[in-house]
């Protein structure tokens, strides 16, 4: 739900802390304790590292070269060592380089779940004197999941029901506390055996909540002042007891930016489930599956509300089965 490979991007504990009414607008109302989410939001991760996108060549006084490539550096490797210290920008690698000269050095890398050691010589590039490897480099990725909810006294958010991690299962760090409305302007459906995923524009002259944790069970924050409540649903919780196979409901966002209701069954409550997959769903609205095929990644932590209560939010598709997946309940992921 991470461009990044997220549903289980699928982004947020509503911490509780002593902030105050006056860090957001809103308002309290009478209907419930919690506002629906349902919006996608962007945000930015920390690699965990520095990332290579792309190996190129480097022009030196003695022709063009590729020292990456030739020690046997990949895209998608990540460097998170240079002579045993730690490496986590693109700056910091820069300054490594810039410090080791024409000097040997050491990198400590990631490829997948494997940790490699690959020693190799910087060159002097011709054109502005830097020292460089030959790569193409970023240190940032960025990432949409759907919020939860919002706690009408305290501002503070929840998103996504899991944790965020690569495709290796490492876990990543939010690498910018802005979080950001997200419009959806594509989606690639789901299919068996494959998970689809929403493609979703950082809208980044809007920030509208500042991240303040990632845990195993989402991304929480607080949402800035100014943020508009007053269209979004108040609803209460209910805990995992109250909940009960049968019809249900799902809030998210496929297209532009507006939440939509969609029509859901749980099959499943397992409230004893350690891997807080405390619901097994199935989408049964035909618009839904028109338009996604199920369950993708960027919808985790879509609220699911049954009987006019928050009881969870979507986190997981079954590969096998994009119409279903599994889901955790709100309690879970509430202090």
């Amino acid at each position: 739900m991470r461009r990044l490979k997220f549903l289980f991007l699928s982004v947020v504990l509503c911490l509780i802390l002593s902030v105050g009414a006056e860090r957001g607008l809103c308002v309290r109302a009478e209907g419930g304790d919690y506002y629906v989410g349902g919006m996608t939001a962007g945000f930015l991760l920390s690699a965990g590292g520095v990332e290579i996108i792309e190996l190129n060549e480097v022009q030196t006084e003695g022709g063009t070269c590729s020292p990456a490539k030739d020690a046997g550096l990949r895209a998608g490797d990540r460097i998170v060592r240079v002579d045993g210290r730690e490496i986590r920008s693109i700056r910091a690698l820069n300054e490594a380089l810039g410090a080791a000269g024409e000097n040997e050095i050491t990198l400590s890398v990631l490829r997948g779940a494997e940790q490699l050691t690959i020693s190799l010589c910087p060159v002097k590039d011709r054109r502005n004197g830097d020292y460089k490897i030959g790569i193409l480099i970023r240190d940032t990725l960025s990432g949409i999941g759907t919020v939860t909810c919002i706690e009408r006294e305290s501002g503070k958010f929840a998103a996504l029901g899991h944790s965020i991690t690569d495709e290796a299962r490492h876990p990543l760090e939010i690498s910018d506390p802005k979080v950001y409305l997200c419009s959806v302007i594509g989606v690639n459906r789901g299919m068996r055996g494959k998970a689809g995923e929403l493609k979703g524009l950082l809208l980044n002259d809007k920030p509208f909540a500042c991240a303040e944790a990632v845990l195993s069970t989402g991304l929480y924050g607080t949402i800035d002042r100014g943020f508009d409540c007053s269209k979004l649903e108040l609803v209460d919780i209910a805990p995992l007891s109250e909940a009960s196979i049968g019809k249900a409901v799902i809030y998210s966002t496929v297209d532009g930016t507006e939440p939509q209701q969609y029509e859901i069954a749980i099959a499943k409550v397992d409230s004893g489930n350690r891997d807080n997959k405390n619901f097994v769903i199935k989408v049964t609205d035909e618009r839904l599956i028109d338009q996604t095929g199920g369950i993708v990644q960027g919808m985790s932590g879509s609220p699911i509300l049954q009987n006019g209560k928050l009881i969870g939010a979507v986190t997981h598709v079954f590969l096998n089965d994009p119409t279903r997946g599994y889901g955790i309940g709100i309690e879970k992921m509430l202090p």
